[in-house]
């Protein structure tokens, strides 16, 4: 299938960024996105404060206080660049939790004539979010291990290896509701190198602060338009 195809699915996607469930899940997203890492923060400070001591005694100085106050404003700046690495899978975990809402906004708009899918049973939806978001967070350590040997490469390397996770998980997740995950995954293996590429062009926007944030509900919305065109010619037998 032509790259054609890919641009003209993810720009599909994206002329209904507008639609009503489309915000709400993003919104939906970004929101428990950062309510999870402010919980997690604050859990932190109260280990902090729990476990290091008002003073330290330091040979030949004396005590010192304050420790635990150093400690949490170091621990705030390592949390603002954790979650500038964190927020995309978390925001994509959540969103794959409410996927039936932007693949069905989808397909009312631009499919109508079809069936009503069959539900992703929530513990299945939830337990694929999970398995997303501790992909994309362990490729990306790995990939940082890669990096320095990678050179002016580097951006193709983070490129490659996102893509290929998230056009893994989202066609998975989009094609088993039509398909089943047996189905969907013969599917995806039929089209591995399509779904690569088309998960390569969902992973360039991660690069850019804000805008990753919009990924999870374009890559479902782009998957929910590939999958139907994939459908479309095995039909027709092209």
């Amino acid at each position: 299938m032509g790259r054609g195809v890919i641009f003209g699915a993810f720009f599909k996607a994206l002329g209904q960024i507008g639609d009503r469930r489309f915000r709400r899940v993003m919104l939906l997203g970004i929101g428990l996105s950062f309510l999870l890492l402010v919980a997690v923060y604050a859990l932190f400070l109260l280990v902090i404060q729990w476990l290091v001591p008002d003073t330290v005694e330091i040979p030949f100085v004396g005590p010192v206080g304050g420790l635990d106050t150093l400690l949490s404003w170091g621990s705030l700046i390592l949390m603002i660049g954790l979650s500038i690495f964190l927020m995309m899978p978390v925001a994509s975990a959540f969103v794959g939790l409410f996927l039936e809402d932007v693949a069905d906004a989808v397909e009312d708009r631009h499919y109508p004539q079809l069936p009503p899918a069959t539900p992703v049973r929530f513990l299945d939806g939830a337990i694929d979010a999970l398995n997303l978001f501790g992909a994309v967070v362990a490729a990306n350590l790995l990939a940082l291990f890669l990096y320095p040997f990678a050179g002016p490469f580097v951006p193709v390397v983070f490129w490659a290896v996102n893509g290929y996770l998230l056009g893994r998980e989202y066609f998975t997740l989009v094609a088993m509701r039509r398909l089943g995950r047996q189905g969907a995954k013969e599917l995806r293996s039929r089209h591995a190198g399509t779904v690569w590429l088309a998960g390569t062009l969902m992973a360039a926007p991660l690069s850019v602060p804000l805008l990753n944030l919009a990924v999870p509900v374009l890559g479902v919305a782009t998957f929910t338009h590939l999958f139907h065109r994939l459908q479309a010619r095995a039909a027709s037998g092209s």
